[in-house]
């Protein structure tokens, strides 16, 4: 199993739960607020990055925490396809989406990396 204690220690999730209070950041003022789908999916993306990788680690073995880490990185990519549609309708700034996407691909990079180490031990 990992080399954590416990999964508030994992890095990238500590990055995920920064990216989760960015995007309910994000989508709690203006047009973004009153979006209910869109503002509701990227949220639930977002937290599923979080709990996912969180999930994973308290399964305990490296095999079912990679498998859960690759559910987290499916979901950061949803969240990085929703900030278009977020970006194309005007609810974010270029440089609000560009903080958001860079969040979500060094999260994503994380993971990878994450999944590597896992399946190498």
């Amino acid at each position: 199993m990992s080399k954590f204690d416990k999964f508030e220690d994992i890095l990238v999730w500590q990055r995920a739960r920064e990216l989760v209070n960015e995007v309910y950041r994000a989508t709690s003022t203006g047009k973004f607020n009153k979006d209910f789908g869109l503002r509701d999916q990227i949220r639930r993306a977002a937290l599923s990055t979080m709990l996912n990788i969180a999930e994973g680690f308290a399964r305990r073995t490296n095999k079912e925490f990679a498998q859960f880490l690759f559910v987290a990185h499916g979901s950061v990519a949803e969240v990085q396809s929703a900030l278009y549609v977020a970006l194309d309708q005007h609810y974010v700034s270029t440089d609000a989406f560009s903080i958001l996407y860079k969040q979500c691909t060094e999260i994503s990079q994380m993971l990878t990396g994450l999944i590597k180490y896992l399946r190498s031990t």
